[in-house]
């Protein structure tokens, strides 16, 4: 059973993306009959889950946002097994029963963190823009970052005032970090890369979204992560899957989602529940972590001459 927001004014179109996904997996698998779908509208999350849940589903796929979620743990009276297409926007234990398939941007932060060190990497300075989305994905790898053992990072504000740009480079050049975290969006990247100096940079997963070839010739060199399904679309594993022209990246990501969300509810449909899940899915490698969430590896990608291609680590 799918619940979405398929009535939202506001994540409607992203609602309708994971249903296609989910719905093209169902096919792929000659599942459809099972793959039931009840869509809402805005602050309606609560009687859609409720008519979920009055047909005592295996399992229930949702809620998509962090606002509905919170709304369904909270307020929900009967909580069926589910898998949630979010997380806890604090961060909480999520309850028994309960797991959590996400695209969020902290698993892509952990992942960069640690190819950062891979890589040698032992200093690093951040530029980050105000956005929320940046200043999680900033969190997430300073975090990891730390964990491991790194040592802070320096951080800088992103200001696209070229006055202020050309004091971080001077900044940067008097005291040069082995490495750049580019924590801003895909309009500001380039304008931001041409005041760093040499030396890798990595960067949020979304910051080649919608460039042409030209100005990601700007970004070269620049490390970040993508979703199999968008960073290799000729592989073998996607060709029983439809590939509709959703016309936008964020898009594309959700309906790779909804593909992952139906074979992994496949699985914990079962009772009892399997306690280890580990699958090469569209949106990455999934691993059941204990706490019942997903651990998501996407693929580690790098801009070169204009092409985002997959990052080879130097021998």
């Amino acid at each position: 059973m799918l619940v979405l927001p398929l009535e939202s004014s506001l994540y409607g179109h992203a609602a309708e993306a994971v249903r296609a996904g989910f719905l093209a997996a169902a096919n792929a698998t000659g599942e459809t009959a099972r793959a039931h779908v009840i869509g809402h509208a805005d602050d309606a999350v609560l009687p859609a889950f409720a008519a979920a849940a009055d047909s005592s589903p295996a399992l229930i796929v949702g809620p998509l946002t962090r606002d509905d979620l919170k709304t369904v743990l909270a307020l929900a009276p009967l909580r069926p097994r589910t898998l949630a297409l979010n997380q806890p926007e604090d961060g909480s234990a999520l309850p028994a029963e309960v797991y959590a398939l996400t695209l969020s941007v902290e698993n892509d932060a952990a992942l960069l963190a640690r190819r950062a060190r891979d890589d040698g990497v032992r200093t690093l300075a951040s530029v980050t823009s105000e956005a929320p989305l940046q200043r999680r994905f900033k969190a997430a790898f300073s975090a990891a970052w730390e964990r491991a053992g790194g040592a802070p990072l320096r951080e800088y504000r992103f200001d696209p005032n070229p006055e202020v740009l050309g004091l971080l480079r001077r900044e940067l050049a008097a005291r040069p970090p082995d490495a750049l975290l580019l924590c801003v969006g895909a309009s500001e990247a380039a304008l931001t890369k041409s005041f760093l100096p040499p030396g890798p940079v990595y960067a949020s997963s979304q910051i080649a979204d919608g460039l042409p070839p030209q100005m990601l010739r700007d970004l070269e060199g620049v490390r970040y992560v993508e979703i199999p399904w968008l960073a290799d679309p000729g592989d073998p594993a996607f060709v029983r899957f439809p590939r509709p022209d959703l016309g936008d990246p964020v898009l594309e990501r959700l309906y790779a989602l909804g593909l992952d969300a139906f074979a992994i509810g496949e699985l914990l449909a079962n009772v009892p529940p399997p306690n280890r899940i580990e699958l090469d899915g569209a949106t990455g490698h999934l691993s059941l972590l204990p706490a019942r969430g997903f651990a998501r590896d996407g693929r580690i990608m790098v801009i070169r001459d204009g092409q985002s291609v997959p990052y080879v680590p130097p021998q």
